[in-house]
C-alpha cells in the first residue's frame, strides 16, 4: 500500500554531483507546474492512504514558491510534509532563518540536509551547517545527511558468499555514481546479485513522481505515466509480476534481469544497483514506457 509520495519537484540543481542518481544539474529541463501539482494532491485524495509527502529534486528550493504551494497543499489535506535539500540558500545563520521560517510556520514535519564532501568542503562557511542550526533553534525536526565517496571493502570471488557490501560511504551506484564513482573499487561476482536489496518492488511503500508524470518505483524504473493514467488507478493496478522489468527483479534480482533478456554484461559489479542499472540501460530503447525519462540514464 502506497503511503508516501516524492515529488522531484524539479531536475535542475544548482549542484552537479557525482553521486546523484537522476543527473541533476543547473541546466537539467523538468520542473513541475502548478496545475500539475494540484491535479496530483486530487489523485492523492482518491487514494486515502498517502501520510507522507516529500518534496526533493533536484534542488527543490530553487522553485521555492512552487514548493510552498504544494506544502500547503498537503498540509490542508491532512498530510504531514517533508523536504530534501542540499540548503545552498543558507549563506549565513541569519539567511538561513529567513528561508526556513515560512516553512516552520506552514507546518512542515521534516528537512534533510545533505551535509558531506559531494556537497560542501569548506567547514566554516557551509551552508548546510547554517541549516541545520538554524532549523534546530527554530524548533523544526531536521536530519543530515552524509553521503561519502566509494571506500574500499572486500573482494569476493564467485565461490564466496553475498556477505557485507563490498563498497562503503553509502552511495547508491545508480545514475550519474555509475559512470564516475565505479572505476577502482572493488567488485563481486555478477551471478550474486539475485535480489534489490533496497526497494520493495512487490509491495511498494511509496513512489516517485517527477515532472513528466512518470511514477518511479526506483529511480527510471516506472510503473507508468499519470499524465496518461490516473495516479490512483496506476497504484491500483500495479502488478510487480507481471510488469516486464520489476518481474524479472522481484523473482531473482538483476541477475535474472539480465538472463532473461539476454543483456550482455561485465563479470563483476560493485553491487546489485550497479549490475542492475547496467542491464536496464541496455533495455532502454526495448522498454521505454517503463524505463523513463532518458535523462536518468545520462541521455537525451
Amino acid at each position: 500500500m502506497i503511503q508516501g509520495i516524492h515529488f522531484l519537484l524539479t531536475y535542475a540543481c544548482n549542484l552537479k554531483c557525482d553521486h546523484c542518481f537522476v543527473y541533476s544539474e543547473p541546466n537539467a529541463r523538468g520542473t513541475f507546474k502548478l496545475s500539475q501539482l494540484r491535479e496530483i494532491f486530487h489523485e492523492i485524495a482518491k487514494m486515502k492512504t498517502i501520510k507522507m509527502v516529500y518534496f526533493e529534486g533536484g534542488e527543490p528550493f530553487l522553485f521555492y514558491p512552487l514548493m510552498r504551494e504544494g506544502i500547503k497543499m498537503a498540509r490542508d489535506m491532512g498530510i504531514k510534509t517533508g523536504i530534501v535539500t542540499n540548503a545552498y540558500w543558507a549563506l549565513s545563520d541569519e539567511d538561513a532563518e529567513l528561508w526556513l521560517e515560512p516553512l516552520r510556520e506552514i507546518g512542515v514535519s521534516d528537512l534533510s540536509i545533505s551535509n558531506d564532501s559531494f556537497h560542501y568542503e569548506d567547514e566554516k562557511e557551509n551552508p548546510a551547517g547554517f541549516a541545520l542550526s538554524a532549523a534546530k533553534r527554530l524548533g523544526m525536526s531536521v536530519t543530515e545527511i552524509s553521503i561519502e565517496k566509494p571506500a574500499d571493502g572486500i573482494e569476493r570471488d564467485k565461490e564466496q558468499p553475498l556477505g557485507e557490501p563490498v563498497v562503503g560511504g553509502n552511495v547508491m551506484l545508480r545514475g550519474r555514481a555509475v559512470e564516475k564513482l565505479t572505476e577502482g573499487i572493488p567488485k563481486s561476482w555478477w551471478e550474486k546479485f539475485t535480489e534489490c536489496p533496497y526497494e520493495d518492488l512487490k509491495e511498494p511503500r511509496r513512489v516517485h513522481i517527477d515532472p513528466y508524470g512518470y511514477v518511479h518505483v526506483c529511480q527510471g524504473l516506472i510503473m507508468g505515466n499519470m499524465w496518461d493514467t490516473p495516479l490512483s488507478k496506476l497504484v491500483q493496478n500495479y502488478d510487480a509480476h507481471s510488469h516486464p522489468i520489476c518481474g524479472p527483479l522481484v523473482r531473482g534480482g538483476p541477475v535474472l534481469l539480465a538472463r532473461e533478456y539476454n543483456v550482455e554484461h561485465d563479470d563483476k559489479y560493485a553491487d546489485a544497483c550497479h549490475l542492475c542499472y547496467s542491464v536496464r540501460l541496455s533495455l532502454l530503447d526495448r522498454f521505454p514506457e517503463y524505463l523513463a525519462p532518458r535523462q536518468v540514464y545520462g541521455l537525451e
